[in-house]
């Protein structure tokens, strides 16, 4: 197998393509096949030595692929050779072949491409989590999503869609807000040419967005939340602007909104019951056709380097797929 390693969390620049052993799974594992991964924004944060899970040197980035078991473990019956499933496991992911725990594999129909099934947990997971449990998102409101052309945005807007929300859907250019509306989004922001706070203003009618979805921080974060409507909830997803914002604390009493943190990682092992139920409904509003990951492009996997590059150019609209 070959993969690329981390071997000094220094940097995209420090990963090296190197030939390693085929492992074999051990108790409770599988060994897949990668035919698909997908490049998030933790998978730039982990090489980088920023991200909250730390794993032990070395290690295989790649957080979220898809492919076809090659092998089971002992204890593992509910998978089995040559079936096709989807992962998200943190790591090992940007590689040819990869040991993934088998409670963390999740079964594809078929007809379901190797390269949207890449994209789809992490993703949908959040966004679901984020709107309709930590946010209680209820049809006829109005979402703000930041960084909406992203992949935790472009999923913000299809599900908040799904629930019957109005959705504003905010960007850095007029190509991605167009991208917004291709997507459903009603209307668009472009907060680099915009004024965001006068552009909510004006497209909520002086009320304010009911949610707000952001996985930027930054400044734009406090301007946000400066907007929000009466009993709001602001979803902290994540931040991708690189700076972790402080809001005054009184603007959280002045507006009677709330600030709500969204981790699903630690709900999915917190409550697999219910996460359990949540991947159900994804994975049935795929089929259904009401949700859908937009590929960005699909790069061959020993294209790793020029796809993180792609990724901090800010051009990428959707998601960026690795492929073997």
């Amino acid at each position: 197998m070959h993969a690329w390693l981390c071997e000094n969390p220094v940097g995209v620049d420090a990963l090296t393509w190197k030939e390693l052993p085929t492992p074999q799974p051990g108790k409770g594992q599988v060994l897949i096949r990668i035919q698909a991964a997908s490049l998030n924004f933790p998978d730039l944060l982990i090489v980088q030595n920023k991200y909250q899970f730390k794993p032990e040197l070395p290690f295989v980035p790649g957080s979220e692929y898809a492919g076809v078991i090659e092998a089971v473990g002992e204890g593992v019956t509910e998978l089995k050779v040559g079936q096709t499933v989807a992962c998200l496991s943190g790591t090992g992911g940007f590689a040819t072949h990869t040991l993934a725990p088998a409670k963390l594999c999740m079964p594809l129909p078929a007809g379901f491409p190797p390269a949207d099934a890449a994209a789809f947990i992490m993703i949908y997971a959040t966004s679901h989590h984020a709107l309709l449990d930590r946010g209680q998102l209820k049809a006829g409101e109005t979402v703000l999503v930041l960084g909406a052309a992203g992949g935790v945005g472009m999923s913000a807007i299809q599900i908040a869609k799904v629930a019957g929300a109005r959705v504003i859907a905010a960007a850095s250019t007029d190509e991605k807000c167009a991208f917004c509306k291709e997507l459903g989004a009603d209307e668009t922001i472009n907060y680099q040419t915009e004024n965001l706070r006068d552009r909510l203003k004006e497209l909520t009618g002086g009320k304010g967005p009911d949610v707000i979805y952001d996985p930027v921080g930054g400044d734009f974060t406090e301007q946000a939340f400066r907007s929000i409507a009466w009993r709001g909830r602001h979803l902290v997803v994540g931040f991708a602007a690189g700076d972790i914002p402080a809001i005054k604390i009184n603007l959280a009493l002045i507006k009677g909104a709330s600030i709500v943190g969204v981790f699903w990682g630690d709900f999915s092992r917190r409550e697999p019951q219910a996460n359990a139920v949540m991947m159900e409904e994804l994975a049935k509003w795929y089929a259904e056709g009401k949700i859908k990951p937009e590929i960005d492009r699909q790069m061959p996997m020993s294209d790793l380097k020029a796809a993180y590059a792609r990724m901090n150019s800010r051009e990428v609209k959707g998601k960026l797929v690795l492929v073997n």
